[in-house]
């Protein structure tokens, strides 16, 4: 991130507890700025609408209106804003409908300070991020052999998408051009018919498909 302004973060979580102290650590970062906080996700909404943050933080489990569900009329209202999920919770399941509902991110509530703050950083300059404990479960939940047609170099290439690298990363990773890299790419959307990025992630969730060279990425998606 660039020193000349701070990301406007939001955080919605209805434990008191939690989001006083997410707030109280974050503040601590010069480059973050906590600009609202909710205890209900339609109630961040109607902040969110007001202050126009960069990155939402939201718990999945709350009362009324769930995290999961209030992604998508973030993404309607304030498509600018990128919502990344803050949860206790590993499983493919709610980490498949965060990402296909259009979460950035992924992370777990038991991570360091400094990955949540990496989390905020990548989506912010328009990455991905899921957590360590997330690829973990993804790699622990993979889809029986044979159930997608994917070579080995491209499931590789699938995983780093999903890790939010970029055609340059994605070559210098496997040691081959940023080329053949957007070639890969390209060739993975044609192979299993989907036309966008979003869409390749959702597939490597619903297949269980992650690259360990590819976890805790928070490097920005450009390709």
């Amino acid at each position: 991130m660039t020193e000349r302004s701070k990301i406007k973060v939001l955080l919605i979580d209805n434990h008191p507890l939690v989001l006083d102290g997410l707030k109280a650590v974050l503040e601590t970062f010069d480059h973050i700025e906590v600009a609202g906080t909710a205890g209900l996700a339609q109630t961040g909404l109607d902040i969110a609408r007001q202050i126009q943050p960069q990155v939402v933080l939201m718990d999945i489990n709350m009362p009324k209106l769930s995290g999961i569900d209030a992604i998508e009329l973030f993404r309607s209202e304030l498509p600018q804003t990128r919502v990344v999920m803050l949860s206790m919770h590993d499983s493919r399941e709610y980490i498949s409908s965060s990402v296909m509902r259009g979460a950035a991110g992924y992370v777990l509530k038991d991570v360091s300070t400094e990955e949540i703050v990496a989390a905020i950083e990548t989506v912010a300059d328009g990455g991905t991020y899921f957590s360590s404990g997330v690829f973990d479960a993804l790699m622990g939940e993979r889809a029986e052999e044979g159930s997608d047609p994917l070579t080995p170099r491209e499931r590789d290439t699938l995983g780093l998408i999903v890790a939010g690298r970029s055609n340059r990363e994605i070559a210098e990773v496997l040691g081959i051009s940023a080329a053949t890299a957007e070639t890969h790419r390209k060739n993975l959307k044609k192979k299993l018919g989907i036309a966008t990025t979003a869409g390749l992630i959702r597939y490597a969730l619903d297949h269980g498909i992650a690259s360990k060279i590819g976890a805790n990425s928070h490097l920005p998606t450009s390709g």
